[in-house]
């Protein structure tokens, strides 16, 4: 019997607990204002259709006196003039032309090969080149390098190169890479 009112004492005091706790409580009742603003749009539909003036929503433009009349609803900054226009005479173009004066033929293309460094064999300097596609290749000055072009002086830094016919002498400098 005494198994008995203990095992009832903690199935009771199990039971109180559980109403007493907040997770347990019942939810409120939710709002009304969605039935009411419902129940207010059904009535202004069964009263007819809207007395929309148009005419009231449209502005005037504004004056082009300077007149200045604020209106808070509306954004407009006037533009400023624009600039007079510019007289453009079109350029005069001289194509020089063999025969003439001031005509210069244009310069050779550019020496493309790169100068990677030096080498000395004995008493002579010895400049080593490469056109990034091939073996390195080795000259020095006076010779022929890769067939067109032909070394005139090897300096520090820097080598000083010509095509085979004396024309287009660039200088070259060392290039790491």
């Amino acid at each position: 019997m005494r198994f008995l009112l203990i095992v009832l004492g903690v199935v009771a005091a199990f039971g109180l607990t559980y109403q007493m706790w907040p997770a347990a409580a019942p939810t409120a009742a939710p709002s009304n204002q969605a039935r009411d603003a419902r129940k207010e749009q059904e009535a202004a539909r069964a009263r007819g259709p809207l007395d929309v003036r148009l005419d009231a929503l449209k502005q005037p433009p504004p004056s082009e006196k300077g007149e200045t009349t604020r209106n808070p609803f509306r954004f407009y900054v006037k533009p400023p003039p624009p600039p007079p226009p510019k007289p453009v005479a079109p350029p005069v173009v001289h194509v020089p032309v063999p025969g003439d004066t001031d005509y210069r033929p244009p310069p050779p293309p550019p020496i493309t090969i790169r100068f990677i460094g030096t080498l000395e064999q004995g008493k002579t300097k010895v400049a080593v080149f490469t056109d990034g596609k091939g073996q390195p290749v080795y000259a020095s000055e006076g010779q022929t390098v890769m067939g067109q072009y032909k070394l005139l002086k090897i300096g520090v830094e820097s080598v000083t190169m010509s095509y085979l016919d004396g024309k287009g002498i660039q200088q070259i400098p060392m290039r790491d890479k």
